[in-house]
């Protein structure tokens, strides 16, 4: 078993085919779609197959901060009380706190729905978090009648609307990040205007998650309107209680879809959605895109590694959460791989670009760096210390580079608990450990 207190690990490497079937936990980010949501309802709420990670840990904190209740039941389904109205709301008017970690979701799906509890609420985080970009939703809440305290745009701010939120239009540049658009349209019923929301930018990048935050109002009995892409209407309304089950994350998933490819093997992801609004699901185009075989049955996904990995070049600027497991697969590929449209990534959990070609050319691959895309012309061949900069996918994207460069030790692994505090344990098991 991993040692996950322990700052380094060395990760398996294998000269044999991966073949292994990994049952995958809850969705992150549909789990904490449906926490806010849930928060903000008419009634009580059964989130059903939650993720338990650091970063729905941090959102279950968040409402509960704000006044909702969520407990977790013998079955570990989270079962949660809504916030109370405002005008029921009770207690000292001192600004409530709200530790964002480095969750993104945290520090972009929370502050619409603190602003609607009508009490000051102040935001924090990591110290990592700091350089993640706000200022796009805090001047969002600006213009919707939100009173915002921010140096500099970053954490930490505080939001305070004593009467409630006006609401209304606003236009937001969210070519940063498509979270900005999700934390808007998840508490704008609670303004009293609802909140239309126009996006400016050229582009909106990760749009499925966008899709998926549609998708969760649906089921609470929240209609979305689109009357043009980039547009978004939400009328004024608490949504109603939920009873759902949260799918596995496919994201998470994808690493060991890569072992498959990178190995010539076969993994099989059970419980693998028909139909689903998550970006994970885009690693099956991904997968025969590098010359995989890809089924998907009653018995889950199932992905089996080609002879020889094919050279790709892919737009993934709605999907750039699969980048970096992305990325590592290419490294193996026999030729010149590309990968496009990401240049939102330098806004993660750290500048992901930057991070994979420094520890992709630490291994010995040939790696050229653009704006918005990576160019990866050699496999890595020495063994390093992989620097995982607090970030999960760094963590999967190093366990896959580990599999075929034997010695190949990852520094800071239990940052994976972020999203997936098994990895290390589910990896060794996959592999053969």
């Amino acid at each position: 078993m991993a040692d996950v207190s322990s700052s380094r690990w060395e990760a398996p490497a294998t000269s044999a085919p991966v073949h292994a079937e990994v049952v995958v936990p809850g969705s992150k980010s549909l789990t904490n779609r449906y926490l806010v949501t849930a928060a903000a309802a008419d009634a009580p709420s059964i989130i059903r197959n939650p993720l338990v990670s650091r970063d729905t840990q941090l959102m279950i904190d968040a409402i509960r901060s704000l006044g909702a209740g969520a407990t977790t039941d013998d079955r570990g389904d989270l079962r949660v009380t809504p916030i109370p109205a405002p005008e029921a709301a009770t207690g000292s008017p001192a600004p409530l706190t709200v530790d964002c970690g480095l969750a993104g979701t945290v520090m972009r799906f929370v502050p619409p729905l603190a602003a609607a509890t009508g009490r000051p609420v102040r935001f924090d985080g990591d110290e990592t978090a700091y350089t993640r970009p706000m200022s796009t939703l805090l001047d969002a809440l600006t213009a919707l009648g939100v009173q915002v305290e921010s140096a500099d745009g970053r954490l930490p701010f505080t939001v305070t609307a004593p009467g409630g939120v006006r609401g209304g239009h606003v236009q937001i540049d969210a070519s940063a990040s498509s979270q900005f658009v999700s934390g808007l349209l998840l508490s704008g019923g609670l303004f009293d205007l609802g909140v239309d929301v126009t996006h400016t930018g050229d582009a909106l990048p990760s749009r499925p998650h966008i899709d998926m935050t549609i998708e969760v109002l649906a089921d609470a009995g929240v209609t979305v309107e689109e009357p043009q892409p980039g547009h978004w209407v939400v009328e004024p309304g608490r949504p109603r209680g939920l009873d759902v089950v949260v799918e596995p994350d496919l994201s998470n998933a994808a690493p060991f879809l890569g072992a498959a490819l990178v190995t010539g093997g076969t993994v099989t992801i059970p419980h693998w959605p028909a139909h689903t609004t998550q970006a994970g699901d885009e690693f099956r185009r991904i997968a025969v895109a590098f010359g995989g075989s890809v089924s998907l049955t009653r018995a889950g996904l199932t992905v089996t590694g080609p002879t020889t990995l094919s050279p790709v070049d892919l737009d993934l600027s709605h999907v750039g959460e699969l980048t970096p497991v992305t990325a590592a697969v290419a490294a193996f590929a026999n030729g010149t791989s590309t990968l496009r449209g990401i240049g939102h990534l330098r806004g993660h959990e750290t500048d992901r670009l930057s991070a994979l070609t420094t520890e992709l050319t630490k291994a010995g691959a040939d790696v050229e760096e653009a704006p918005d895309s990576l160019t990866i012309r050699s496999a890595p061949h020495q063994p390093s210390v992989w620097g995982t900069y607090h970030d999960h996918r760094m963590v999967m994207a190093g366990a896959i580079i580990a599999l075929r460069v034997p010695g190949t030790v990852l520094d800071d692994p239990g940052t994976v608990a972020k999203t997936m505090p098994d990895f290390m344990d589910l990896w060794e098991q996959a592999v053969g450990v």
